[in-house]
């Protein structure tokens, strides 16, 4: 198991459940070390005061809030250890709510909570069970990292999960952000949601890092002194570009359909350039010269046409005679 990151209980109504704290998560990220290029020697972050310019042991480094200019108010461990807060060792559930009135932005991080002894593994299993039959999940508050904190309580994979969560204040309005309305058609609309239909998936599990793989490759090839892999093609999009957005539609969902080894009912869709029209000047442009019209025979009236046949009769009978 993971060292833990914070012990303390879940308050769930009456009943005590010893916990430990301990990540639900794991950094893979690649990290580097600042060196000196001339010689690979690592540059150490040192704590300096700003006073005497002298570099300051951890033991002498404390918290500090400045209240004016010229006025720091200090504040130790143990002020903040016997602070009279009922959160300060309890995760303490207030209240159970449907898990899609959540919403995903206030989650900053996860944690998996386990037990602290067995007297705790009745409790914890009374409070999973709880949580799977009712389809909840649990509001709780709890203080750490010296602040009150709200979570969110849930269960994964037999275990329980703890979300911290921000304030509702500490979620800045996008009102701001928000674009001009704009028409759209209802078959761009329909076209769209056809799309997100066509690159539904059930799991993504499957996806990779593949900024670590490539960063992995580099640093294995510098490292045995082999060539640098080639750098990947850059995307041929440009920003800023006008296209027909019902031909990107259909070239998506084309794209998508594709991938997924499905025939396509929109045969080759491509995507399409609006060239903005251009403005109109004030110089005068001169008429076009019209062409003169072709003559055109004109037809036969019916009363010639009369006329001819019987005068070719009158010829035949005349050469009869």
């Amino acid at each position: 198991m993971p060292r833990p990151l914070w012990t303390g209980a879940i308050s769930f109504g009456l009943v005590t459940i010893p916990i430990k704290v301990v990540s639900a998560t794991e950094d893979h990220a690649i990290h580097f070390h600042q060196v000196h290029l001339e010689d690979m020697g690592r540059v150490r972050t040192r704590k300096i005061c700003a006073i005497d310019d002298e570099v300051v042991p951890q033991e002498e480094i404390g918290k500090g809030y400045e209240v004016t200019k010229d006025q720091t108010v200090t504040v130790t461990d143990e002020e903040l250890d016997r602070m009279p807060l009922p959160t300060a060792k309890a995760i303490e559930i207030v209240a159970f709510v449907d898990a899609g009135t959540i919403d995903p932005i206030r989650i900053s991080d996860s944690y998996y909570l386990a037990i602290d002894g067995q007297v705790a593994a009745k409790p914890y299993t009374l409070l999973r069970k709880a949580l799977e039959r009712s389809d909840k999940v649990a509001v709780a508050k709890f203080a750490w990292h010296n602040r009150e904190r709200l979570g969110v309580l849930r269960v994964r994979s037999g275990a329980i999960m703890l979300h911290a969560m921000r304030w509702p204040d500490e979620i800045r309005s996008p009102d701001s952000l928000a674009p001009a309305p704009v028409e759209l058609d209802e078959d761009e609309i329909e076209r769209a949601v056809q799309l997100t239909d066509t690159m539904a998936l059930d799991d993504i599990s499957g996806f990779r890092d593949e900024y670590r793989d490539a960063l992995e490759d580099l640093i294995a090839a510098k490292a045995e002194g082999k060539a640098l892999p080639e750098p990947a093609e850059a995307g041929t999009g440009e920003s800023g570009k006008v296209v027909d957005l019902m031909a990107a539609l259909n070239a998506s969902v084309a794209t998508a359909r594709a991938s997924r080894g499905e025939n396509s009912d929109d045969g080759h869709a491509t995507v399409h350039e609006i060239r903005p029209s251009k403005r109109t000047t004030t110089k005068k442009t001169t008429p076009a010269k019209k062409a003169p019209a072709k003559k055109t025979p004109a037809k036969r009236s019916t009363a010639a046409k009369k006329t001819s046949t019987a005068g070719r009769t009158t010829a035949k009978k005349r050469s009869a005679s």
